[in-house]
């Protein structure tokens, strides 16, 4: 006689329910977590989705969703989503979200878009992933999608924190990727991982717009300076950062993109100016 009751699926109590599966905390201010993945579900490795909780409305008194765009951080092979998020003291969200664990539920809107995806740049032969703190999550996605090999000969992970430690999970991802089963032979010599830090002593120092201009990176990894004509960027972080990379970007060439007019570089601006 077979137990029935441990094969009966949770009754969901959230609108749009997912079920945390993880959930990892990697320093005081940044964490990681794992959901189920919704059938129905298809997305571009970059994309984005709403996800959240509820919250009861102060005037109403009424319970309502709240929230907030996040990249998917897992490929779109993975049968669970991750996302990398940071921990905000007073955020209308973060301040509760942190605080999830295994077994709960988070409201997850299966609807993704964003502009980080492969078919917003023209075809070229190296890629530039240039992030700054959870920014990083978008590019955690392309990094383990095999079509981010197929389609570009080099793949350089630039990203930028303010301390050690704040690397960690994209330094673990990147070093994982090496033994993956799937992808560990086509990242091999392909992917150049260049992290450095803004306010803790560190081999590589200095901020992503100093290190492209300067020539620094292109010294370091001893690759030849960004050439429109074979260069590749996507960008994700602060409105200051956005802006300021772009300047970069444009004064070697590249032109901005968009999901419907292909070229040589595209920014993810959902994040910028929300509440967390």
């Amino acid at each position: 006689m077979t137990d029935t009751a441990t094969k009966t699926p949770a009754v969901k109590t959230l609108p749009d329910a997912q079920t945390v599966t993880s959930v990892k905390h990697w320093t005081d201010s940044l964490f990681s977590f794992r959901v189920t993945r919704p059938q129905s579900l298809r997305f571009r490795s970059g994309e984005f989705v709403m996800i959240g909780l509820m919250q009861t409305d102060e005037k109403t008194g009424k319970e309502k969703p709240l929230l907030r765009a996040y990249s998917i951080a897992s490929p779109n092979w993975d049968e669970e989503l991750e996302f990398y998020s940071i921990k905000v003291p007073d955020g209308p969200l973060t301040s509760r979200l942190q605080h999830i664990k295994e077994g709960d539920e988070i409201i997850l809107r299966p609807k993704p878009v964003g502009t980080l995806v492969h078919d917003a740049l023209l075809p070229g032969k190296r890629v530039w992933f240039l992030a700054t703190g959870t920014g990083l999550a978008p590019f955690a996605s392309l990094m383990r999608d095999p079509e981010t090999y197929e389609k570009f000969d080099e793949v350089i992970m630039m990203h930028t924190c303010r301390t050690v430690e704040e690397l960690t999970y994209g330094r673990e991802l990147v070093e994982g990727l090496q033994n993956d089963e799937l992808i560990g032979e086509m990242v091999e010599g392909k992917l150049k991982y260049y992290p450095t830090t803004t306010r803790e002593d560190f081999p590589t120092m200095g901020r992503i717009t100093t290190n492209l201009s300067s020539g620094k990176v292109f010294e370091d990894l001893g690759l030849a300076p960004m050439n429109p004509e074979t260069d590749r960027a996507m960008v994700c972080g602060s409105l200051a950062f956005n802006k300021d990379v772009m300047e970069v970007l444009e004064s070697f060439g590249l032109r901005e993109g968009a999901n419907s007019e292909p070229r040589e570089y595209v920014v993810e601006k959902a994040f910028v100016g929300e509440g967390v």
